[in-house]
């Protein structure tokens, strides 16, 4: 298999007196993403962007630079390159400051921007696949700083298969704290048939193998099949939705629940969460039943397995 081709960045991951020379790739594939153009209404024509200055009139990119207003209408400009002078060579190392736990870190924190991380060279290949290796053996991640991008950035680094992955974290000042929210949340006390109910149908309801490939972006997929039949010039249908279950009450709702997840499990025909949640999308009133696209969940069909 051919080398990834484009590294974004390139530096050193450094652990006390240890340097290693890596490179990073983006994790985080947007090639199947659609992009939609904005246009004016009347006439469809693509609406402009132009940057104005209120006494020059439109700027080029060039003219432009950054500032901040220190005082009403009194700005300072900040070049990237003076910040970069403020900075040592360590800071533009992958600088380990520790390990901890796998689980150390509360999803909260993910700034969901992950790169694999993987030795440039051969003189960095020893230590880089030591250091994994001792990751993995350890049960351990490392938490570090790095500057991408032109900022700083914490990360985590996690070991995966023979190489590091790295993923950006928020700073806990971006994040909100729980408690600001929790007190909206009602403290109940529950009977013990609902407790032994719940428990139940969520028993019945394990999946013995999860396969994150068996989703899909549901939201691409169908704005695609809505982009082909405009092409087409072909009338647009709103799905019509399924009656949702007349339920009476909490305890009826676990009964009925738990019910369907046990004849799932016996391999009784009951009725699907795809056929709960009704078609994805709008198709064409003349479209085959076949052609239809894939259930609302997102997931590819088979992929989800019970265990009792």
């Amino acid at each position: 298999m051919a080398a990834p081709s484009r590294t974004s960045w390139k530096g050193f991951l450094k652990l006390s007196l240890i340097s290693v020379p890596v490179k990073a790739f983006t994790a985080n594939d947007s090639a199947g993403e659609v992009h939609l153009n904005q246009l004016h209404k009347g006439c469809n024509s693509r609406v402009k962007y132009q940057k104005v200055c209120p006494e020059h009139g439109e700027l080029k990119s060039e003219a432009i630079v950054s500032g901040f207003e220190h005082q009403k209408d009194q700005y300072v400009v900040v070049d990237p390159d003076e910040l970069d002078k403020l900075r040592t060579k360590t800071d533009r190392a992958v600088s380990i400051d520790g390990f901890i736990p796998a689980d150390a870190v509360d999803s909260r924190y993910f700034a969901g921007k992950t790169h694999y991380l993987l030795p440039d060279g051969v003189a960095g290949a020893r230590p880089y696949a030591l250091l994994c290796a001792g990751m993995k053996q350890n049960g351990v991640c490392a938490i570090a700083q790095v500057v991408m991008a032109g900022r700083e950035q914490l990360v985590l680094l996690r070991p995966l298969g023979r190489m590091l992955v790295m993923t950006g974290l928020h700073y806990p000042q971006r994040v909100r704290k729980a408690e600001e929210f929790e007190s909206e949340v009602e403290e109940l006390s529950f009977k013990p048939e609902e407790v032994a109910l719940t428990n139940t149908l969520i028993a019945a309801s394990k999946l013995a193998t999860f396969d994150l490939d068996g989703y899909s972006d549901q939201y691409v997929t169908r704005l695609k099949k809505l982009i082909a039949l405009k092409v087409d010039g072909r009338e647009v249908v709103q799905v019509k939705d399924q009656e949702e279950p007349k339920i009476l009450n909490l305890m009826d709702a676990l009964k009925k629940s738990v019910a369907e997840a046990q004849a799932r499990l016996a391999g009784a025909p009951v009725a699907s969460p795809a056929s709960v949640a009704g078609e994805p999308v709008a198709g064409a009133a003349d479209e085959p039943a076949d052609k239809k696209l894939a259930p609302s969940t997102g997931r590819k069909k088979g992929s989800r397995k019970v265990e009792g």
